[in-house]
């Protein structure tokens, strides 16, 4: 019997993706732990294998399809022996809603069936009643035949005007979409689903013969309402309200933008934020980064240790003198990491992307520098594993190299803080009554109150604020 394969969940957090590339065709064997296709999540590309073995009868979705859902079948796969004829999968998802009432059309019609035929029964027993002539009631059907005739016919296509029950129309989830994407007239359409119910093939119909369609500008705003509504918050209204069409570029979201949109604007909402700033005098930090980068051993085990490297190692060993920070919130317990695993935000052409150095607190500053390095590269080349960067127990977002002196961040659940970190540089400070010059670095802390106190955020900032300034108390 013929297999769906369907879209796979590639992380815990992934809804829809982008089916990159195929590497199998229609015709092909595979077997198990095959490589089939490439699969592009919001965060990077990764491989899909066969679980099963036989043959590709079908491809379902092409290759470069976006928003491909999670679940969805994308192929046809035969079993051993077994022939096209076999049976064949969906080629697409299964609008439930509409399946669900051509099965309730399909029950009601039966049911009137068999009361019908009681009606028939009783009638046959019992005399009808002939009214007098002439009386008006010999031309109007009884009730139960008007309501039987009325629901007879759902196959055929009904007006527009029928759809309507007290102003609604009748439409399914997907061709609601498609029609504020497309600026189609849900009004005008004529639906050809269950008791007249507008679906998918209408909406592309219409737009074949050109139907009548609502401003751009309308469609635009429609949904963005429905993607921006919050509750209790009022939506922007769209961008595009406020230019002329000439006036701009438009460029479609791609998935990573979407998820950073969805998961920051939920973060920002949801998270009761507060922020600590402290300076960190990095003087004897960058002494003894030069001289153990000068050290450096060449070929295998060369390292080049940045700013960034100690900041980690630094986050790490604060994270464990003051625990509290290195937790995550539940509505019903409080999580306490026993590792520090600090995600190191990397900036990408297409987005950002927060990859992890698991157990800091346990590596040295070497290693920490290889790793990042090496995440860095993976990321950019969007082929990090998900559990390489989900999850995670603290960030740090450093934007010192473009030269900001201090800004804030966005915590990134399930971690209950992130630190930023802005740019050494050379200010003056009072040292023994006399004004000197050091080189500072500014550093904010974002907190979320739920899991961290501000005289807990105040310690761990405390902490790391040694550590920096005096980098060998990290051997301790």
């Amino acid at each position: 019997m013929a297999t769906n394969i369907l879209m796979p969940a590639l992380s815990p957090t992934m809804e829809e993706g982008k089916l990159s590339k195929w590497l199998v065709k229609e015709g092909d064997e595979v077997h198990s732990g095959d490589i089939l296709a490439e699969i592009e999540t919001d965060k990077a590309t990764m491989e899909f294998e066969a679980v099963d073995e036989g043959r590709i009868a079908k491809i379902l979705v092409p290759e470069g399809s976006e928003a491909v859902k999670v679940n969805q079948p994308i192929a046809v796969l035969l079993g051993e022996d077994e022939d096209a004829s076999a049976g064949t999968a969906p080629s697409g998802p299964v609008d439930i809603t509409s399946a669900m009432a051509s099965i309730k059309d399909a029950v009601s019609k039966e049911t009137g069936k068999a009361s019908q035929g009681v009606r028939s029964a009783a009638k046959q027993q019992i005399p009808q009643q002939v009214p007098p002539p002439g009386d008006s009631k010999t031309n109007t059907p009884a009730p139960a035949d008007r309501g039987r005739g009325e629901g007879e016919g759902n196959a055929k296509q009904i007006a527009p005007s029928e759809q309507k029950s007290n102003g609604r129309i009748f439409a399914s989830p997907l061709a609601k979409r498609m029609a504020a994407q497309t600026g189609v007239d849900l009004a005008t359409v004529r639906g050809s689903g269950p008791r007249g119910r507008i679906v998918k093939s209408d909406i592309e119909a219409t737009q074949k013969s050109g139907g009548k369609r609502v401003p751009a500008v309308g469609a635009a705003t429609v949904a963005a309402k429905s993607e921006a509504g919050v509750a209790g918050i009022a939506p922007f209204a769209d961008a595009k309200l406020f230019f002329r069409p000439e006036d701009y570029e438009e460029i479609p979201h791609d998935s990573m933008r979407k998820s950073i949109a969805r998961r920051l604007s939920s973060a920002k909402t949801l998270i009761p934020h507060y922020y600590l700033t402290i300076d960190c005098n990095i003087d004897r930090l960058l002494e003894a980064r030069s001289r153990l980068n000068e050290k450096s051993p060449k070929g295998d085990g060369a390292y080049k240790l940045s700013v960034n490297d100690f900041i980690v190692k630094a986050c790490a060993l604060a994270l464990m003198r003051v625990p509290e920070v290195n937790s995550s919130w539940t509505e019903t317990a409080m999580l306490r990491h026993k590792h520090a695993d600090v995600g190191v935000a990397v900036a990408l052409d297409f987005g950002l992307i927060t990859p992890i150095v698991f157990h800091a607190e346990e590596k040295g500053l070497a290693q920490i520098s290889n790793d990042v390095k090496s995440l860095a590269a993976r990321a950019r080349a969007k082929k990090l594993k998900p559990q390489e960067f989900e999850g995670g127990t603290f960030a740090i977002s450093n934007l010192g190299m473009f030269g900001i002196r201090e800004f804030t961040a966005v915590i990134n659940p399930p971690h209950a803080a992130i630190l930023a970190v802005g740019a050494g540089e050379q200010r003056p400070i009072v040292r023994n009554g006399k004004i000197e010059s050091a080189t500072l670095m500014t550093v904010t802390m974002s907190c979320d109150h739920r899991v961290v106190d501000g005289a807990t955020g105040a310690r761990f900032l405390q902490a790391f604020k040694g550590f920096i300034e005096e980098p060998a108390s990290m051997l301790l």
